[in-house]
């Protein structure tokens, strides 16, 4: 087997957190990290999402190149995310799986999710036996993804790390009070409820409306679950343009990956 002490590439990201020596972690952003073909406008650079209607051969050409730049015999367990709760394990059969978040224990076979605003959040223990990432869009957050995602570890929560990758920032993520009530409707304490309280602004020029944190509402979420090694949350995909793709901003774009393995 190749080395995986690979150099990431200095367009893409590398969480920075307590995560065991053999977990390995990186979020691509829209560069692609060399010259060549890449997704043309409005995909441009480096889109790896099939269901935006970029060129499907550019696309697998991206994904292949992600995989070759890890040095990685095996593809990522790719999902067909639809905001939904469904956690699914990751296979080296190379079958998509219709889930918004995967995990697995065997070495090599990267857990991936896609995003363009939601948020990804990247799970490990503490043991490095286990890793799983989640596609943490609002509906998903609200409605148990998390919790999902923590059930399916066999260690307890307390040993359980997260990142928090790129996602929009709370300035840009104005939403309805349907939103807030959803999130109400599944608060697990009192704590919990004031948490969720504390991640959305009343909009200042429109009734009704409000901006929503979403760092803060995974985090009230983790650490209402046992969670206390939360890492991440410093950016905002809607305001950095030539580094992330945004959903809320563009319309038709590419997606980034979030991606988690062992080795």
């Amino acid at each position: 087997m190749t080395d995986h002490n690979v150099q990431v590439p200095s367009v893409w990201l590398q969480p920075q957190w307590q995560a065991p020596a053999n977990v390995k972690a990186l979020i691509t952003t829209r560069q692609a990290p060399v010259d060549g073909e890449v997704s043309a406008a409005p995909y441009d650079s480096f889109n790896l999402a099939l269901h935006v209607e970029d060129d499907e051969a550019q696309v697998l050409a991206n994904r292949q190149f992600l995989q070759a730049q890890l040095t990685l015999e095996q593809s990522p367990q790719w999902l067909e995310q639809i905001h939904g709760t469904r956690v699914v394990e990751a296979q080296s059969d190379d079958l998509i799986r219709t889930a918004d978040a995967c995990y697995t224990q065997q070495p090599l076979l990267p857990c991936a999710v896609m995003t363009a605003d939601c948020l990804p959040i990247l799970l490990c223990d503490r043991q490095g036996t286990q890793v799983a990432a989640v596609h943490a869009g609002w509906r998903s957050l609200a409605n148990g993804i998390v919790r999902n995602s923590l059930k399916v570890f066999a260690a307890q929560a307390e040993d359980i790390l997260a990142y928090m990758g790129p996602a929009i920032g709370q300035d840009h993520f104005e939403v309805g009070i349907d939103v807030l009530e959803g999130f109400y409707e599944g608060a697990l304490s009192t704590a919990h409820c004031e948490a969720i309280s504390a991640a959305f602004r009343p909009s200042l020029t429109r009734p009704m409306r409000f901006h929503a944190n979403l760092y803060q509402l995974a985090q009230a979420e983790l650490q209402e679950l046992g969670v206390t090694s939360i890492s991440g949350g410093n950016y905002c995909t809607f305001e950095e343009s030539e580094r992330f793709y945004s959903y809320r901003r563009d319309g038709q774009t590419g997606r980034m990956v979030s991606l988690i393995y062992l080795t």
